[in-house]
């Protein structure tokens, strides 16, 4: 049995490296360890995205999600250009495909300027074809300083991080068990050669992502909200096809829809790609629809939320189903952006997953949600924009929460 001590990380994505790091940096001689079930760094959300650093344009003024990243993505920049990672200000245009959707720019105008990102513009339709030569708008939204970047390279760096600085990442380490009294935890994982080993730490942090609600579980967390997964199902577009979009181009948000819908985005390696969508996985990692794990899903549809959500969207549910069965459903949906896109534009890329707090209300969770309980530290609900962030939430984190005293 091996004992660790002062602070444990649950959980080797992006935003709990960044945690990692921040503590072992703001902390020289105190250990901080990082305990990951699989067998490498970034394998699930935070390596499985479409590697955008946002600006905040939508987030609600004051809100966690508006001021982290805002502070992420300054943060993210620095760090990219320190570590001569890959990082682009490739912008980012917001398509209004007709007069409802212009009207709802206007509010998002507002919100990006009181967020304080730079440079927004609006634009009509010359001044979107100006940008995106073959995007179709009535008008549109223009933030240059939406970027690009590799979430799974920031993250392999992060990690170099945290064990230059004497901190410990622990792969193949499933967290089996927690327990926690008034001066320690105590950490029961299983380890690679199947022994099992208990690993004793002052505080616990849990930056679980799919896996969070059984971790916050056994620290003592209430069921709601309730973590459940997404499928956002992607396409490429093919490299005879990658010259129609220059950088990012995005549908305006409805906000009466939960999920943004399709919109494309080149990358730093130099793909484009469309999605992503957004159905109910069928199971907590669930990247195809073959991936069927029927104790994780009835979990998922015994939660009143999850019902509650379907009985308010169903409809919205059964397109998504459908674009994420067929090429040209989903090919029709990018034409919405880009109207010369065809069929065989399009082939199917790697799904990613999104972990989503919906609470029992049958509510998506819309700003990041952090939760103490005891010596326990969780992160209940840190979706998109996390990896922005993520830099700006372990300093929030580390601060709040006392964990680098």
């Amino acid at each position: 049995m091996r004992s660790t001590g002062h602070i444990g990380v649950i959980g080797a994505g992006i935003v709990g490296l960044a945690l990692a790091r921040e503590i072992a940096l703001r902390t020289p001689g105190g250990r901080v360890t990082v305990l990951e079930k699989e067998d490498r760094v970034a394998a699930h959300q935070s390596g499985r995205n479409s590697g955008v650093v946002h600006a905040g344009l939508y987030y609600r003024p004051g809100s966690l999600k508006a001021t982290l990243c805002r502070r992420g993505a300054d943060l993210l920049k620095e760090y990219c250009t320190e570590h001569e990672l890959p990082y682009r200000e490739a912008g980012k245009v917001l398509v209004a495909a007709d007069a409802e959707d212009e009207a709802r720019l206007e509010e998002i105008e507002r919100r990006a300027k009181d967020n304080g990102v730079p440079g927004v513009t609006r634009l009509g339709p010359e001044g979107l074809r100006e940008i995106e030569p073959h995007t179709r708008g009535v008008a549109g939204l223009h933030s240059p300083s939406t970027a690009i970047t590799d979430y799974a390279a920031v993250a392999e760096q992060l990690a170099d991080d945290v064990r230059r600085a004497g901190g410990l990442i622990l792969l193949n380490t499933p967290v089996l068990d927690l327990r926690q009294d008034h001066s320690r935890v105590e950490v029961l994982t299983g380890e690679a050669d199947g022994e099992r080993a208990i690993h004793r730490f002052d505080r616990i942090v849990v930056c679980g992502g799919l896996q969070t609600d059984s971790l916050a579980r056994m620290a003592g967390a209430p069921e709601d909200p309730r973590t459940v997964p997404f499928r956002g199902q992607y396409h490429e577009l093919v490299p005879e096809s990658r010259h129609l979009v220059n950088g990012l181009v995005y549908p305006v948000p409805d906000p009466h829809q939960p999920f943004l819908g399709v919109h494309l985005t080149r990358h730093v390696h130099g793909e484009v790609m469309a999605g992503p969508n957004a159905v109910l996985a069928t199971a907590d990692e669930g990247y195809s629809g073959r991936d069927w794990r029927p104790r994780e899903l009835a979990r998922t549809l015994r939660w009143p939320g999850t019902w509650r959500l379907a009985r308010r969207y169903w409809s919205v549910g059964a397109r998504e189903m459908l674009v994420s069965a067929s090429t040209a459903a989903f090919a029709s949906q990018a034409r919405r952006l880009i109207p010369e896109l065809g069929n065989a534009d399009l082939v199917p890329a790697p799904s990613g997953v999104r972990a989503q707090a919906l609470g029992r209300d049958g509510r998506l969770l819309d700003d990041f949600r952090v939760e103490t309980h005891n010596r326990v530290v969780c992160v209940r609900n840190a979706p998109s924009p996390a990896a922005t962030s993520s830099l700006a939430i372990a300093e929030f984190l580390a601060e709040e929460y006392g964990l680098a005293e």
